[in-house]
């Protein structure tokens, strides 16, 4: 759910061409492998310098490009981490499907213990960002929003085999399963610890079980 964002980056040649127009792109022709590679870089420098180590120049050094292109496509630091959020809601991921709702919600859970204790975290530099740029604020709540409606299909799965009862509340559900890894790793920085994600599903599966999360 929260893996390094965006579709995997383009590690082609370095290439120095500008979008003819903004958020214009062909995929697979010049802009989209610019536009891979700055995203790329972007990530990069996030999870090596921070916030405040990410500058427009830096990222185009880095990316193989002119300066310029990233100024005339993104503007601004606010604009490059707002397209790597945005970039990631276009990728095809699907939440897992293990055939219960524990083990759904164990492996999604694993997955964002994984993107959350990488070294360095991608994931967890863009939401330490989205604090302090607002078009990065804006891009992060897009891209929970669709996570979260594509988890949906969890809950749905789990009404259908009789798991829970048909009023369940997807996204509450989903909340509460997923918090305690982002309160652990993110707010409270502990060590990761292998059991959490399938012990925080286990807590959730067994309070939607009992119509914990139904809707009011």
């Amino acid at each position: 759910m929260t893996d390094p964002p965006g579709p995997r980056p383009d590690r082609g040649r370095p290439t120095d061409g500008a979008p003819s127009a903004p958020g214009a792109r062909r995929p697979g022709g010049r802009t989209a492998r610019v536009r891979a590679q700055v995203i790329a870089a972007v990530c990069a420098e996030l999870g090596d310098h921070g916030f405040e180590g990410l500058t427009p120049e830096g990222v185009a050094a880095r990316a193989g490009v002119h300066r310029t292109t990233v100024y005339r496509r993104w503007r601004d630091v606010g604009g490059l981490l707002a397209d790597v959020l945005d970039a990631a809601g276009e990728d095809d991921w699907q939440p897992p499907d293990t055939g219960s709702l524990r083990g759904d919600l164990t492996a999604l859970n694993a997955e964002i213990q994984e993107s959350l204790v990488a070294r360095p975290s991608v994931a967890a530099a863009l939401i330490a960002a989205s604090f302090r740029s607002e078009q990065a604020a804006r891009a992060q709540q897009r891209l929970w929003e669709d996570r979260y409606t594509r988890c949906e299909a969890v809950v749905e799965r789990a009404v259908r085999r009789g798991e829970l009862p048909p009023d369940t509340d997807a996204r509450r559900l989903l909340v509460a399963s997923t918090a305690p890894l982002y309160h652990q790793l993110v707010l409270l920085r502990t060590a990761p610890d292998p059991r959490l994600p399938e012990q925080a599903a286990a807590t959730a599966t067994l309070a939607a079980a009992a119509g914990a999360f139904a809707h009011p």
